[in-house]
């Protein structure tokens, strides 16, 4: 129980979506715009502000995040961390691609797993929400009067949902803990067999590209007011003083950011509020200066950092993976306010652990490569792995971590199969090292 505010808090986000989508959107069209929502095919780039209008898409997402709560909440999936991450992850993605329909075979897929394996579901609660990056596949299959329908849709959705269980455990090994979204690769791997199979059946998935613009000042204001109310809390309004808040955060910058991270364990709730404000007015920031839209895509990627920020990511190493991104838009042929360039700027971040472990100039090579590998890894899946930049995080991750450790052999990390915490002590968290000269505070 020692997280049970994650709920109320996170009910309270669901209701801050519902509010931004009623004040901004027209409230007649809401339900007529969910039902489209529903009946689109979503692969990437699919966005529900520009298709169904801003009402609609935030309380679709709301209404994803309420029925990704009540899983975990029924699950009795342990609070922690990974938590947020869940949360943002649901969030975000509902404003481009996952719906209040398209989930659920998935998420039934994995219980059936959890079934068979004479398990809790509770185990795989997590896995089967962010195993719903494959939800456009359910979509398309669905609604595809030429080839596909319901109940097709409702059996493939459960066989995704079925083997991505053992094979995101397998993926996590291989990637050393440098790609923090582990099942975007998983989920790219299996998409990368799945759709061959679809079109040799007789599928024709073609990509989409549905993109909001106008959006920025409305959409800015909403989300600065989330960013700096997380900070006012983290910083007053925690059950800490300040300084020792501020001095959490600090503790947070000087860790790698290697997954598994759980800053809130490690750090606390005040140090991982604040972490997650910033981080969202950096990803905002970056995006505004070099001329992007704020729209569902931009605004999930933004949603997606803030979850990480407590499991991994922090304004240190975030940082220079954006840079390598908007360094490859002076010498690359394409824009850096292009809608694809825009989605890696934010979800290019899924490197950030290896800026924050082998020092910020691998960080800015990372990013400069991964804006170009991932503009091509969605290609062969045809847009139907919503995490396509987890994909391409997991490519370079593999290829980069051997390089690197064998050009600087001293920073060899070993793999961690657990986090920093023992299983059986939930609520004694490691402190890290103080800031030189300061006392540590308790937690």
């Amino acid at each position: 129980m020692r997280y049970h505010k994650i709920y109320p808090a996170a009910i309270c986000f669901a209701c801050y979506l519902t509010a931004i989508g009623l004040i901004l959107g027209d409230p007649a069209t809401i339900l007529p715009g969910l039902w489209k929502i529903i009946l689109t095919e979503d692969a990437l780039i699919t966005d529900y502000i520009q298709i169904a209008g801003i009402g609609a898409a935030f309380v679709n997402a709301a209404l994803v995040v309420l029925i990704s709560l009540g899983i975990l909440h029924l699950s009795k999936d342990p609070l922690n961390g990974f938590t947020l991450v869940e949360i943002g992850l649901m969030a975000g993605f509902a404003l481009f691609g996952k719906n209040i329909a398209n989930i659920w075979p998935i998420i039934g897929g994995t219980f059936l797993y959890a079934k068979v394996r004479r398990e809790e579901f509770g185990k795989y609660a997590s896995v089967s929400l962010l195993a719903t990056a494959l939800s456009p596949v359910v979509s398309y299959v669905a609604l595809d009067n030429g080839w596909g329908n319901i109940w097709w849709a409702i059996l493939i959705g459960a066989v995704i949902g079925f083997v991505l269980p053992p094979m995101s455990a397998y993926t996590y090994k291989i990637q050393n803990g440098m790609n923090l979204y582990n099942m975007g690769f998983a989920c790219g791997l299996l998409a990368t067999i799945l759709v061959p199979v679809m079109t040799s059946l007789g599928a024709n998935p073609t990509v989409a590209h549905h993109w909001a613009t106008g959006y920025n000042a409305q959409l800015g204001i909403c989300l600065g007011v989330l960013c700096v109310g997380l900070i006012v809390v983290g910083l007053f309004f925690s059950g800490r003083p300040a300084w020792a808040a501020w001095a959490g955060y600090r503790r947070l910058l000087l860790t790698t950011g290697r997954a598994p991270s759980d800053y809130l364990r490690m750090l606390g709730a005040p140090a991982t509020l604040i972490s997650m404000g910033i981080n969202g007015l950096i990803g905002m920031g970056f995006i505004l200066a070099t001329g992007g839209d704020l729209n569902g895509p931009t605004i999930g990627g933004i949603f997606t950092i803030m979850g990480f920020s407590g499991f991994g990511k922090h304004a240190r190493n975030i940082i220079p993976i954006m840079l390598g991104v908007v360094l490859g838009s002076f010498c690359m042929h394409w824009h850096i306010n292009d809608s694809g360039v825009q989605l890696a700027l934010l979800f290019g971040t899924t490197l950030a652990p290896i800026s924050g472990y082998f020092g910020w100039p691998f960080g800015i090579l990372a990013g400069f490569l991964h804006s170009s590998v991932v503009l091509r890894a969605g290609t062969p899946v045809e847009g139907f792995n919503l995490y396509n930049n987890g994909f391409s995080g997991g490519l370079l991750a593999i290829v980069l971590y051997p390089i690197i450790t064998e050009a600087i052999r001293h920073r060899k990390p070993e793999l961690q199969d657990v986090d920093y915490f023992d299983n059986f002590e939930r609520d004694n968290p490691t402190v890290p090292p103080p800031i030189g000269g300061e006392e540590e505070e308790e937690f």
